[in-house]
């Protein structure tokens, strides 16, 4: 059976620490959806989602086994359309995992199926973070270093 992975998250922007955590991934998973969430939390988004969308599609053009969608659904619900057995998430820090071991539990409970796999984002890339991304661009500051694509 093949092991399909969901990599939900609002990649606003999406980093090369997201990129590590997906190539990574692939040792473990024969397939990985890059899925791009609305995140209700987030009203508006700073990159536009279609154009990050292709923005990381460009990112794994080698990879035939990685693909990028666009959803607003739960991920659970998203998970089981796919038959994806398990959700891919990396972690920085203990503060990364005490708010994905919540979201894990909640998915466990409306996908019984469903496995959350983290992984320890790699040392060099554990300060990357969106948010500082995205305030370091809109003040017209070099985000080249922390990005896979070029914006």
């Amino acid at each position: 059976m093949k092991k399909i992975a969901i990599f939900p998250g609002s990649f606003d922007p999406f980093t090369k620490g997201h990129e590590d955590i997906v190539i990574r991934g692939l040792k473990l998973f024969d397939e990985i959806i890059v899925a791009i969430g609305h995140n209700s939390k987030k009203s508006n988004r700073y990159f536009d989602v279609e154009r990050m969308a292709e923005l990381i599609d460009q990112t794994f053009e080698k990879y035939d086994n990685i693909s990028v969608i666009l959803y607003s659904e739960l991920t659970a619900e998203l998970a089981k359309k796919h038959q994806a057995k398990y959700l891919l998430r990396g972690l920085r820090n203990t503060t990364d995992f005490e708010y994905e071991n919540s979201i894990s539990q909640v998915n466990k409970h409306l996908n019984e199926d469903l496995e959350s796999v983290f992984l320890i984002t790699s040392p060099e890339l554990a300060a990357i973070n969106s948010t500082i991304i995205r305030e370091v661009h809109r003040y017209g500051g070099d985000v080249s270093d922390f990005l896979p694509y070029k914006i």
